[in-house]
């Protein structure tokens, strides 16, 4: 992207994607979908400029411009910083003899932890990574294992143990399994609408479909390629940081679009169908920590996605609201890069700093795209969670046991993303 003699982006290339699922948009919303189209983000854009009335200035107490390696942008990081980890032959032969142990132990699975998972020199590589997270870069890959020397539990066993040396809690990603109540800790990231069928499918980590730039749930977000697609399918990255410097820069006015309270869909059973939130929260300095900024949000709770089409019952974004949208997509994409993500590898990410995309791919009937998917967190290293977010974390940390933790071996759609929950 580049921008004309307006402030408006250019396209220098096309991309083309095929789009498997679309929700229909409910009464009153702006003509936005989950796909984000980018002359119509140009258009919106320049009709909400010339319709003025914008915002000059960013938020008081805001920063003007953030600093830091948490600022970066994809075409230049790699000049600086190397964010691939090589397992040694030790640090391999260290693994197998954790999974050796802890299956000695006969327990659950979810005692696994530091103790029960010993790795007695890839430990502190893997606390200095952890500090890297939340104060360096905000991400890095593991890469050399190799997922066919073991079964799928051992695999399980070696992700979440491996994991636990980075940040010892892990989150849960559904309250069911099965039909019962459970507290899912480990899900599946694989195209199942061959199987389930798209009828039922509310989220494009299900399908083949590209994933627009989002952030997860909690502190720290994990992926596990047990195997990689045929074609496609590569894992983005782009700095929050990066793309709040450029917003605040152009327009501040979405800064202050980003502050508001947004109705939030609630996907899973529940009393309520939207929480009110705002999207981008404010962290100034203090004696411990410097100031940051922190953005949480996915796309398709605003408007949809497959299956799971915007409730017309809650009320439709703003015409500001979908600029702001389609202004952190495009600018995530513009500062993105491919983590070049391989079999084996293990991808970890701050989820406060970094938001992601996954490109459009094609399976074969050898090659399957197949990510196993950890909400973590480091109570040693992490950031303050924003307090419109506590309720959130408590849903995803609190009262979990080793008893109570529920690792799925094969592939199922969470709750949040089933129609039939």
């Amino acid at each position: 992207m580049k921008k004309d003699k307006e402030g408006l982006y250019t396209m220098s290339t096309v991309t083309v994607t095929s789009t498997v699922l679309e929700a229909p948009a409910p009464p009153g919303q702006p003509d936005i979908s989950y796909h984000p189209d980018f002359e119509k983000w140009q258009a919106r854009t320049a009709h909400r400029r010339r319709e003025g009335n914008l915002q000059k200035s960013i938020p008081e107490g805001f920063p003007e411009k953030l600093t830091g390696d948490l600022v970066w942008e994809g075409q230049t990081v790699a000049d600086t910083y190397n964010w691939t980890f090589v397992l040694s032959p030790e640090h391999l032969a260290e693994i197998d003899q954790a999974v050796a142990h802890f299956k000695g132990l006969s327990k659950p699975l979810g005692a696994i932890s530091q103790e029960t998972f010993p790795l007695p020199t890839l430990h502190t590589e893997l606390r200095r990574l952890s500090a890297e997270l939340h104060k360096g870069h905000g991400f890095f890959v593991l890469r050399g294992l190799v997922v066919d020397n073991y079964t799928r539990e051992e695999n399980v066993i070696i992700y979440t143990g491996v994991s636990a040396h980075v940040a010892s809690e892990r989150g849960r990603q559904d309250h069911k399994f099965n039909g019962e109540k459970a507290d899912v800790v480990l899900t599946h990231i694989k195209d199942l609408s061959s199987l389930q069928g798209s009828d039922s499918i509310g989220s494009p980590a299900y399908t083949t479909d590209k994933q627009v730039f989002h952030t997860d749930s909690g502190d720290i977000v994990s992926l596990f390629a047990l195997e990689t697609s045929s074609v496609g399918g590569a894992s983005k990255l782009a700095s929050t940081w990066r793309v709040y410097n450029e917003i605040a820069a152009t327009r501040p006015d979405l800064i202050h679009t980003l502050l508001e309270d947004w109705q939030m869909e609630v996907f899973e059973k529940s009393n309520k169908s939207y929480t009110n939130r705002p999207l981008l929260f404010h962290f100034p300095e203090t004696n411990s920590n410097p100031e940051r900024i922190a953005l949480q949000y996915a796309r398709r709770y605003f408007v949809g996605f497959g299956a799971l089409p915007r409730n017309p019952d809650i009320p439709p974004i703003t015409e500001a609201q979908a600029e702001a949208l389609d202004t952190l997509h495009f600018l995530g994409d513009k500062f993105s890069l491919n983590t070049n993500f391989q079999k084996g590898d293990i991808q970890y990410i701050n989820n406060l700093a970094i938001f992601h995309a996954r490109d459009g791919f094609t399976d074969t009937p050898e090659k399957r795209r197949h990510l196993l998917r950890l909400w973590l967190r480091d109570p040693e290293n992490a950031w303050e969670a924003p307090r419109a977010l506590q309720w959130r974390w408590d849903q995803l940390y609190k009262d979990i046991t080793p008893e109570s933790q529920v690792f799925p071996l094969e592939p199922y759609i969470r709750s949040a993303s089933n129609k039939g929950r």
